[in-house]
């Protein structure tokens, strides 16, 4: 999952209270002022959101995103941007689509990175041996076919690494930082080959992002900054990360040979992947449904975001099962190229512009699709107030809620245009234990959370592309 995602939403919680109900995480009661013809109606989508759930949680399509999505990734394995295994997965899903009758299916190409990390190794030659795991971080140069043998030093802050900048040249710098949050600690594997090479490292190796490690070393995505040496950059382990500190503590001299053949290679085409149910009367209206097929090149991708992908797309194929049209269309949406940069999102967005305006609501997924708590949301207190009175519908599924802000990445830019939008909210409290690992397989995902992530997909999308309202958009 790419960085920015969670520089937006870094655990912002803050919560939007609406319908006069009181908050009870912040204590203060905000009255919503709908309009009782408002609340009737919605309140009348009840038996088909009711049908729509029952019919995934214990009909027909009860387990199915489940077996869809261990098929898919048992299939294709890990999808990372600018290779065949990636395209053919897009082709598999757009034939899919086609023989279960959806409509407008299509891919719309556009152009993404081609990095590939080839074999890489690290090794602790003093003060003892060790082979030490490691994953190459995305745009990172390689080494020489011998690698990069050198002293180390190890700093737990970029204000150490300042500190003690005349102790660099010519050295592996090892960052140890402490983990305080994804969003705030995620700079350090964005930005470390920049911040070492500054100073005169022949290369970084950074602690894994994650609150828990298990020996687990976590990819991602790196920038260098202009005008500085690109350096070679890997995550470690928060093993080896700690290790190396105590040692460094002690006096020990510290020396690592690493090995990367990573390579930057020209562009190559992708695609992002379209399907829809048209709207029965105004079908240039649209609620976009959406997570990202593309993963990183390690493990099966089942969690980032290979959940958030299907939950959408059996959405889609439900509500063409239960042959419930909509008057707007809902459209769903796999972007592609979101791992590297939210390449294919942007893209798309920037292509139809014009049809922003013709915009009901955008949702997205790409933060786990664990046991459901709501949904995070961005729009007007209007907005709010209509889907909180939405989530009153789903009382089977459990005691829904609605924050703020909106959390999807791929969204984004459309967010910010004043659309109103959303993303999955669930107990995604492990999360970042898996991402970016070779840990991210089908034994994260959970049948049952993953549909009651469709019905909650499937039954949002229906009420707010069937509501006789447009929703406001707050730009």
């Amino acid at each position: 999952m790419f960085l920015t995602k969670f520089l937006i939403i870094a655990w912002l919680f803050q919560v939007q209270s609406t319908i006069a109900l009181e908050s009870d995480e912040t204590n203060n009661v905000n009255t919503c002022n709908l309009p009782q013809s408002l609340i009737k109606e919605i309140d009348s989508y009840e038996p088909f959101v009711h049908a729509i759930i029952n019919e995934t949680l214990y009909g027909s399509f009860k387990g199915v995103t489940w077996n869809e999505l261990a098929y898919f990734v048992d299939t294709f394995g890990p999808r990372f941007t600018g290779t065949t295994v990636l395209e053919r997965s897009i082709d598999y899903v757009l034939n899919k689509s086609m023989e279960f009758g959806l409509e407008n299916v299509h891919g719309e190409s556009v152009s993404v990175p081609h990095w590939v990390r080839g074999k890489e190794s690290a090794t602790l030659l003093k003060p003892r041996y060790k082979n030490i795991a490691l994953l190459g971080l995305g745009s990172s140069v390689g080494t020489p076919p011998n690698g990069i043998t050198a002293k180390v030093i190890v700093v737990d802050s970029f204000k150490e690494l300042e500190n003690r900048k005349r102790e660099v040249r010519g050295k592996i710098v090892v960052f140890n930082e402490k983990y305080i949050s994804y969003g705030e600690t995620v700079k350090y594997r964005s930005k470390g080959a920049t911040e070492a090479s500054k100073y005169g490292a022949v290369a970084a190796l950074i602690r894994s992002v994650t609150p828990y490690s298990l020996y687990t070393p976590h990819t991602g995505m790196q920038r260098y900054d202009e005008n500085v040496t690109k350096i070679p950059v890997a995550c470690i382990t928060a093993e080896d990360a700690s290790l190396f500190r105590r040692m460094s503590e002690r006096g020990t001299v510290l020396e690592i040979n690493l090995k990367m053949q990573a390579k930057n290679l020209p562009n190559k085409v992708s695609r992002n992947v379209i399907a829809e149910l048209k709207g029965s009367k105004t079908p240039e209206k649209v609620v976009v449904i959406s997570g990202h097929i593309d993963s990183w090149d390690v493990g099966q991708g089942a969690m980032d975001d290979g959940g958030g992908a299907f939950i959408s797309w059996q959405a889609l194929k439900l509500l063409k099962h239960l042959n419930y049209r909509p008057r707007r269309t809902v459209r769903m949406i796999m972007w592609t190229g979101e791992e590297v940069g939210i390449v294919g999102a942007n893209h798309y967005i920037k292509n139809h512009r014009s049809e922003e305006k013709n915009l009901q609501f955008v949702l997205e997924s790409d933060s786990g699709t664990f046991m459901p708590l709501g949904f995070q949301v961005t729009g007007t207190e209007e907005v709010k107030c209509i889907l909180e009175r939405i989530m009153k519908l789903f009382s089977i599924v459990g005691n829904l809620k609605i924050r703020s802000p909106s959390g999807g990445p791929d969204i984004e830019s459309w967010v910010n245009a004043g659309v109103p939008g959303g993303s999955f909210w669930s107990q995604d409290e492990t999360y970042f234990n898996y991402h970016h690992t070779n840990a991210d397989t089908m034994l994260v995902e959970n049948p049952e959370a993953l549909d009651k992530g469709t019905a909650l997909f499937a039954a949002l999308s229906y009420v707010l592309a069937e509501l006789s309202v447009d929703l406001p958009h707050h730009k």
